[in-house]
């Protein structure tokens, strides 16, 4: 009998979709009452199912609103999204989504994802012109011959950067540029794939999830509790310090393992073809010329301008894309390629991520079903009753769960935490414990979760490696499990001292 193979990523999300489809004819439609503030009108707009009302921007009218969030948290800009209104939730007329809107979910998810689908599609062609000039293999091979015998300084310090970037700025979809990148010289340290994988994806993941001044998590979900962002920080930071060496230990026990003997790779079945694929067959005789260390400092010096853009200057998906794309050109030129091949060899590294960009539409279009069936608010309004009379060990290690759970349904940072922090924040204080505590279960809770979330940037990740879902679940569960169990230690700790 011929032996089953474990779906795609594409299907595993499309099966998700349907499933969530199946779950809006289920779970009953409902919605909490919005408030948005009007930057140019300096007023609020108050959204309920019967009507939109306009009100003053005045701290009186937040307190009217029961939100316990100061009047300046919106007008400097803090808060730019909508935020649920406490104890406004009420069912409304079910929007159960059938055949033709799940047929329908991964096109509208690829529009509504178009942004950061164009970006994967640029750095896919900055790719394939920095592979064309020879440049990569020069680079691996000075790098394989300058660690050589300390190559695990490489999962060190990747690991370390990244994660610096998930806890400062949220360093998460940018990550995807880096894969074609590492995956190389962690080959030519002879690593197997996964562990660039896991040093680039599990940096970002421990990162995000310990953010301490990351914008589009801690502080945004500070200021919708009602707290300084500034409230546990440093218990937020020692989590990041311990998180991350555990991360880094964990990483390094199976690289060692693999380089000792390559057999215990969870994905040596896939040895050759992924050298093939990534070109692990660096020629030693390549010089890395003055040409070519000028095109690897441009190529660095568009992740540093990629990274200072959004960090400082505000700068999003398009403003990166740009950089990618101006980056490309004056490498192109540097390498003096051909128009007519420039054009061609961009086209081809595009292609190559096209898979990629495709799983990171289907599954924004798994989110659009939700959001068109009026489920995500129902799921928070049972999220929230669940914790009614629970003592606050119990209610802080709940939270973390249910946290994790919502991001699956809400896998935005921002998004999670403007929905849900107005709602669930203020439960804290009948329990007797700080609202930063809140905030943490909520990063923890995303945190963990987002490093097996098939709605999150995992798949998206695995297609472009070309690893199985399952063998990623291998690799990392173990990990997920300490890390889960180090974290409720933490937090159980924290709610007692």
């Amino acid at each position: 009998m011929k032996k089953l193979k474990f779906p795609t990523a594409q299907t595993i999300l499309l099966i998700i979709a349907a499933l969530v489809a199946g779950l809006t004819w289920l779970v009953p439609s409902g919605e909490f009452d919005t408030l948005t503030y009007n930057t140019s009108e300096n007023t609020f707009t108050k959204t309920s199912l019967e009507e939109t009302t306009t009100l003053p921007a005045r701290q009186e009218t937040l307190d009217a609103l029961q939100i316990k969030i100061p009047l300046e948290k919106f007008t400097n800009g803090d808060i730019w999204k909508p935020i649920g209104i406490p104890n406004t939730y009420k069912e409304v007329e079910a929007s159960p989504q059938g055949f033709t809107a799940f047929i329908q979910s991964p096109i509208k998810g690829i529009i509504e994802a178009s942004d950061i689908i164009f970006l994967v599609l640029f750095i896919g062609g900055l790719i394939g012109i920095m592979n064309f000039t020879g440049a990569f293999d020069a680079g691996i091979n000075w790098l394989a011959h300058a660690l050589k015998g300390k190559e695990f300084l490489l999962i060190i310090i990747v690991t370390m950067l990244i994660a610096i970037g998930g806890t400062t700025f949220g360093l998460a979809e940018e990550t995807i540029a880096f894969y074609p990148i590492l995956i190389p010289i962690f080959l030519a340290a002879n690593y197997d794939a996964m562990v660039a994988l896991a040093s680039i994806y599990i940096g970002s993941s421990i990162g995000t999830m310990c953010s301490t001044v990351n914008p589009f998590s801690v502080i945004i979900a500070s200021d919708a509790a009602g707290i300084n962002w500034t409230t546990g920080l440093t218990a937020r930071f020692v989590i990041l310090v311990i998180g991350t060496l555990i991360c880094i230990l964990y990483i390094i026990r199976y690289a060692q393992r693999v380089k000792k003997d390559p057999s215990k790779s969870i994905i040596f079945n896939q040895k050759e073809s992924i050298e093939k694929m990534f070109g692990n067959t660096t020629n030693a005789t390549v010089v890395l010329s003055a040409r070519l260390r000028l095109i690897l400092f441009v190529f660095a010096m568009c992740f540093v301008v990629m990274i200072y853009g959004v960090s400082s200057e505000g700068w999003w998906f398009l403003e990166m894309t740009v950089v990618f794309l101006v980056g490309s050109i004056i490498i192109g030129l540097l390498g003096k390629i051909k128009e007519s091949t420039f054009v061609d060899v961009f086209v081809k590294g595009a292609s190559d991520l096209l898979g990629v960009a495709l799983i990171i539409g289907i599954a924004r279009g798994i989110t659009v079903l939700m959001d068109d069936g009026q489920i995500s608010d129902t799921m928070l309004y049972y999220a929230s009753t669940a914790t009614n009379g629970m003592n606050k060990g119990l209610f802080v290690n709940a939270l973390l769960y249910i946290f994790g759970g919502l991001s699956f349904f809400i896998p935005s940072s921002s998004g999670m935490a403007v929905l849900t922090m107005p709602i669930i924040s203020p439960l804290a204080d009948g329990v007797g414990i700080g609202r930063d505590l809140v905030v943490n279960a909520y990063q923890y809770g995303m945190g963990l979760f987002a490093f097996i979330n098939p709605t999150g940037l995992i798949l998206a990740s695995l297609a472009i490696v070309k690893v199985g879902y399952d063998k990623w679940l291998k690799f990392v569960t173990p990990l997920v499990i300490i890390l889960t169990i180090f974290i409720m230690i933490a937090l159980t700790i924290a709610v007692y001292i």
